[in-house]
This record gives structure tokens, C-alpha cells and sequence, in this order.
């Protein structure tokens, strides 16, 4: 695990181009990226064992103790947005567990999905350890079913996570699944607004727009409401477009001309219904499947801005009274994946931590993953949890062994 790491450092410039090249994101950002899935190789080579090892644990009558154990290949579904990351996070722990990958990629990734077969090939792991599946979606039931998959995790939209969940249901197997957000970024008033402004731009363009944590609805206090939004709409407006090869460019085009369609489709009908574009709000006329950097507000009620995800360089501003209000609006979404709460104000920081309806909340900074920190969801953003030692605890049989008085465990567990 630390040979993959160690090559995907090598490699990264290579990698990085290649993710551009196959969905559009900006080759720094690529390169960012195989840094990043190293950073979880060695971090799961360094820390496994220790995660692993048998617990003791005190019982009546006897001694007791608790083993972990793998459960076998383990099934991952994985998306295009981020195609190296989304797979090192599960792949790493996984297999530091000493349980078998199958991957089913994003079906306009193939050649990062051979990619990282190949980096764990030549990282010295046996072939058979982890195996890239060129296949559709439509074979993803048959092979939950199969007999020698023991659990599936998945990184996906909603309807894909209900298929593959309902799948895994029939077949009794154990999921994870990592499905989409619509993560709030609130902002009171003793907040930094020039750094919280400038940091909401990066939150909510990274990767083109197209990731589930980035920062979707901005929920602003009324007493900085005007002094946020103008520098945040200059900020968004002031995005550099361009060619995702080139090393400058901040915002690169979408996936695929149906994702830069349908967030279209999003935004013209929420306009449509009272909402306003304060910059952007339509597809930039070039070769590409690019959208122009876009702020909305006056976000009516049951409108696509207001409850769907909007998967690309969109944000929603809305307006709050007080805490209480800010709240409401952050928890009324379906969604529950990541949080960022800008305030100095200690009880206001309690409040947020507290009451905040997602599995991340991050104060004064941008929701981002990082190996220490158990990733994942609440609501309809699901369940589960990736990285650290929760997510390698995932996908092991964890077995509880108690002997009898006078017996003695210290062979097994040497």
C-alpha cells in the first residue's frame, strides 16, 4: 500500500492529465488529486495494523476479546467526479483489511479505472487483489447477487443508490453508500467575510462545480447579508474559464453535455419561478459542455434551486434573520452530507456543531475529506462511513471471542 502511494506521486502529472482528459476537470486539480489518494495509501499502511489489531475486553467469567476480520470482495460503484479519489478512499482501507476490491466505474472513466488496477499491480499486490470491471450499470444487480460478493459500497446519485441498496437488501450484504448533498454555508455576523467570501467561491467551484460536498446554498445573516454577497458575486464573476489542460484555469466544462443540460434546465426554471441570477445563468457558447460561474437569490419555495442538488458552478444565496432561522434553512434540505459554519462566536460555534443535520460540519472552513476524518452522510445523503478507523471497520467481520475461565487467548492472539 505504501509502493501505490509512492507511485502515485510519480505518476501524478500523468494521472492528472489523464482525469482531465476523461471528465473535464482542471489538470491542477487532477494532479491535487493522485497527491491526495496517496495521502490515504500511506496513511492506511501506517495506521491498519493498529486499527486491526484484537481488543481486549472485560467480561464476567472469563476473557474476552474482539477480532477483526475480512469479509471477502467487496463491490464498488463508483462515480466519474473525482475517479481516482472516490476508489483510494474505499480501496486503501479495504484491502489494508485484507478483503478483495471489484470495481464497477463511472462508465466515462475506463481509463482511470484500468489505471488503478494497474498502480496496484505494480505496487506488488497479487493480481486478482483488485480488479477493474468494464461493464455497464445494468450488470451491477447480478453481480450483487453473485455468491462470492460479500458487500457493496457505492458513491452516487440518489436513484443509483437506491438501486444498488435495494439489490444488496435481496441479497442480505452489507452497503455503504455515499449519495449527493446540498451542503449549506452559513455566515453570521462576527464572521472574517472577506475570507469566508473568498473561501464560499473555491467551495462551491472546485472541481467544475461537480462535487457532493461542495458548498451549494449560502445562508447569510441579514447584518452582513449585502457586505457578503457583493464580494462573493465578484468573486464567482471574477472565476477564470478556460481550457482545463491549461494551468491557470479555474473552472473547466461539465462531465457531459447532459449534466450541463440539465443544470440549465435547473436554473432557467427556477428563474423562471422568481429566482434571480446576479451573474451567470447560462451555457457559454464554446467547444465544450462548459456554464457560466452563477449566483442566484430570491430563491422561491419548491423550486429546483430550493430542493434539488445543483451538480455544476451554480450557488444559492439565501438571506436569514438570526441563528435559529440560518438552522432552518440549512435543515430543511433532504440532504445531510457537509456543513460549513462561519462564526467567532463560541455558543453560536456549539449551536452549529450541534444542531446542524449532516455527517461533516466544518467551522470557519471549507467541507473537504481528508483520510483521519470519517466521511459521510445523513438523509437522503446516506449511510455509512468512509476513511479513518470507522471506514476500514466497515467491511470487517467484527468477532466477539470470549473463553472460559481459566482459558488462555494469548496464542491466538499472537
Amino acid at each position: 500500500m505504501k509502493k501505490a502511494g509512492e507511485i502515485l506521486i510519480e505518476r501524478k502529472d500523468e494521472l492528472g492529465r489523464l482525469m482531465t482528459i476523461e471528465m473535464g476537470k482542471p489538470v491542477k486539480a487532477g494532479i491535487a488529486e493522485a497527491e491526495k489518494c496517496a495521502s490515504a495509501c500511506f496513511y492506511y499502511a501506517e495506521n491498519a495494523g493498529r486499527m486491526l489489531s484484537p481488543r481486549q475486553v472485560k467480561t464476567s467469567g472469563g476473557t474476552g476479546a474482539v477480532y477483526f476480520q475480512p469479509i471477502g470482495p467487496v463491490l464498488a460503484v463508483m462515480p466519474w467526479n473525482f475517479p481516482f479519489w472516490q476508489v483510494f478512499r474505499f480501496v486503501a482501507p479495504a484491502l489494508m483489511a485484507g478483503n478483495v476490491g471489484v470495481l464497477k466505474h463511472s462508465s466515462n472513466v475506463p481509463q482511470c479505472a484500468l489505471a488503478i488496477e494497474d498502480i496496484l499491480l505494480d505496487a506488488g499486490f497479487s493480481e486478482g487483489i483488485f480488479q477493474t470491471l468494464l461493464i455497464g450499470s445494468g450488470e451491477v444487480a447480478a453481480i450483487i447477487a453473485d455468491s462470492r460478493i460479500a458487500a457493496v459500497t457505492l458513491t452516487g446519485s440518489e436513484g443509483a443508490g437506491r438501486s444498488v441498496g435495494e439489490a444488496a437488501g435481496r441479497a442480505l450484504k452489507k452497503t455503504v453508500l455515499e449519495l449527493g448533498g446540498s451542503d449549506p454555508f452559513i455566515v453570521m455576523p462576527s464572521a472574517d467575510i472577506d475570507a469566508a467570501a473568498k473561501t464560499a467561491v473555491t467551495a462551491r467551484m472546485i472541481n467544475n462545480g461537480q462535487s457532493c460536498i461542495a458548498a451549494k446554498r449560502f445562508i447569510v445573516h441579514d447584518e452582513v447579508y449585502e457586505k457578503f454577497l457583493d464580494r462573493f458575486v465578484s468573486g464567482v464573476a471574477g472565476v477564470k474559464v478556460g481550457d482545463p489542460m491549461n494551468a491557470d484555469t479555474e473552472l473547466g466544462p461539465l462531465a457531459t453535455a447532459a449534466i450541463r443540460d440539465e443544470l440549465a434546465t435547473q436554473v432557467e426554471k427556477s428563474i423562471s419561478l422568481g429566482a434571480r441570477a446576479l451573474c451567470g445563468g447560462r451555457k457559454i457558447e464554446r467547444d465544450g459542455f462548459y456554464y457560466e460561474p452563477t449566483v442566484l437569490v430570491d430563491i422561491p419555495d419548491e423550486s429546483p434551486a430550493d430542493v434539488e442538488e445543483l451538480f455544476g458552478p451554480v450557488a444559492s444565496v439565501w438571506r436569514a434573520g438570526d441563528i435559529d432561522h440560518a438552522l432552518e434553512i440549512a435543515n430543511s434540505s433532504r440532504f445531510g452530507l457537509g456543513a460549513s459554519a462561519w462564526t467567532k462566536n463560541p455558543v453560536e460555534r456549539e449551536r452549529f456543531i450541534l444542531d446542524i443535520q449532516s455527517g461533516l460540519v466544518f467551522i470557519n472552513g471549507m467541507v473537504a475529506s481528508e483520510p483521519g476524518l470519517p466521511f459521510g452522510g445523513v438523509k437522503d445523503s446516506g449511510y455509512g462511513r468512509e476513511l479513518s478507523d470507522f471506514g476500514i471497520m466497515e467491511f470487517v467481520n467484527i468477532k466477539s471471542v470470549k473463553l472460559a475461565s481459566g482459558e488462555s487467548n494469548k496464542d491466538s492472539t499472537e
